[in-house]
């Protein structure tokens, strides 16, 4: 009986270590789902906080792209503002240096200290045209152009038609800009 008795709890160790590896099976299976569902949920986390971080890099490149042109924009505005205030005062200017080309041309002697003041002074204020990059616009046997040239006339010559003849007023340019266009006297 002995015997019998020894098989008896050896069969219940059995039971044991078989309910022992089943549940430690199940316990794992568990275990290994709840790891794949962390990892899930992590894989999940990190891909909606880099498309929040892909949101913010483009935000930040839309914003630095936006300050640029604003920066562009304001220099810009800057150079034409500082332009047109030069180009005001150039205009105003202009009638002050023709009447000294005037008073030089009238002068009959050429020699005294007089005549000599007054060319330096308006040596001077070519100088200042020049500072700002005004340029005077060449007419003279040039071709008769209506954004540039100002016609106050035609004449009958030898030229050939559409030609400027002679030049009533000097014109000016500004970097490509008429600052005020040539007053003309055109052939027919």
């Amino acid at each position: 009986m002995m015997v019998d008795e020894d098989k008896t709890i050896n069969n219940e160790d059995q039971k044991t270590d078989g309910d022992n590896v089943i549940s430690d099976n199940e316990q794992k299976n568990e275990d290994d789902a709840k790891e794949v569902d962390d990892i899930n949920h992590t894989k999940k986390l990190l891909a909606e906080k880099e498309e929040v971080i892909e949101d913010l890099n483009n935000k930040i490149a839309r914003l630095q792209a936006d300050f640029l042109n604003y920066k562009k924009r304001s220099e810009k505005e800057k150079e034409e503002s500082v332009n047109f205030g030069i180009q005001a005062v150039i205009t105003d200017l202009l009638p002050i240096i023709d009447n000294f080309e005037r008073a030089l041309e009238a002068a009959s002697n050429k020699e005294d200290s007089f005549y000599k003041g007054v060319d330096m002074i308006k040596d001077q204020l070519y100088s200042l045209l020049e500072k700002y990059n005004i340029k005077e616009i060449k007419a003279l046997g040039e071709k008769f152009d209506p954004n540039i040239h100002h016609a106050i006339s035609t004449v009958d010559t030898q030229e050939e038609a559409g030609t400027v003849v002679e030049v009533y007023q000097k014109g000016y340019l500004m970097e490509d800009k008429v600052v005020r266009p040539s007053m003309v006297i055109v052939s027919k």
